[in-house]
């Protein structure tokens, strides 16, 4: 009986701490590849078991690198209230302002995609297959979170309000219920981003302005429901772990005028605008050598670290 509430425990602690959940961020990645022109779609369709599968990468590693947890989010609630004028867009001003440190610890989100941006960028120039793969999948992880309303907050997981779990319930439970079944994911094409660090910005404000509604809601919609109605116990990969039930959860994406749905298409349009502007300003470089090259040994191994780092 100890272990199988120890592994209860495990399981929804995983669970609560993944960001748009690992379901999520595959399905994120999945579908920004067919957002993409010809010329891009011929390298990233043909790997897109890759992309889709390492768009979890980064959540990995959260608990093994110390620098990776900030990397994630931003605690804007930290700075203000919207527009968040005292908060500078450019890093170096943001350091000049805040620290370094004090930037970490409240969370670095939006100047990390440059990071990224920068590096895909460098790496389409290069054509490092390796590195493209890695670096489009990962970015495509970063730019998701930020369209999540709780990234945005101090109040990640309701901690502050006795809501614990409310994370992984709006970014998790919800779609997967729902995304196969009732969502529309035919979005459109990917556009090139004149001002990619406006844009970013734009959607982490967006995001903090929803974290309000994001926890109010629930808390309004849970005085409303008892405790029995509330949860239910469902298998999970053979386990039985107590999960928001089902009424519940449909409740709440009401109450959010589907909400969860909306970000995550806004997500994956963003990635895939962000790796098309990547490969643009990379002098559009043709990708179909790309398309069949064999990863030397070297590449092999780095495929294979890629949690470590």
């Amino acid at each position: 009986m100890k272990k199988l509430l120890l592994g209860v425990c495990m399981i929804l602690m995983s669970i609560n701490g993944w960001c748009w959940g690992f379901f999520g961020h595959k399905h994120i990645n999945y579908h920004a590849v067919f957002l993409l022109p010809p010329e891009m779609m011929i390298f990233y369709k043909k790997n897109i078991g890759f992309l889709t599968e390492h768009a979890v990468d980064p959540d990995k590693r959260r608990y093994a690198v110390a620098a990776e947890a900030p990397r994630h989010y931003i605690d804007m609630d930290r700075y203000g209230s919207p527009p968040y004028t005292g908060l500078p867009r450019v890093w170096a001003d943001a350091v000049e302002k805040f620290s370094e440190d004090s930037l970490n610890q409240h969370g670095i989100g939006p100047w990390w995609v440059q990071v990224m941006m920068a590096r895909l960028t460098n790496a389409f120039r290069g054509a490092e297959t390796t590195k493209i793969l890695r670096l489009s999948a990962e970015l495509g992880h970063y730019i998701a979170d930020l369209h999540v309303p709780l990234h945005a907050s101090s109040n990640h997981n309701g901690q502050h309000t006795n809501q614990h779990g409310i994370h992984g319930f709006w970014e998790s439970r919800i779609p997967e219920m729902l995304a196969e079944k009732n969502w529309d994911f035919f979005i459109g094409h990917a556009a090139y981003i004149n001002d990619p660090l406006n844009y970013i910005w734009d959607r982490v404000i967006e995001s903090a302005k929803a974290a309000d509604t994001v926890l109010r809601f629930e808390k309004q919609l849970s005085n409303r429901f008892a405790s029995d109605a509330k949860y239910a116990w469902e298998d999970r990969n053979g386990v039985l772990i107590r999960q928001y039930s089902s009424g519940y959860s449909l409740a709440y994406n009401e109450m959010l005028n589907n909400m969860v749905e909306r970000r995550m298409r806004m997500s994956m349009y963003a990635v895939a605008c962000f790796w098309y502007t990547a490969w643009a300003n990379a002098g559009q470089p043709s990708l179909k050598n790309l398309v069949g090259e064999v990863l030397s040994d070297t590449e092999a191994k780095e495929l294979a670290d890629l949690n470590t780092g």
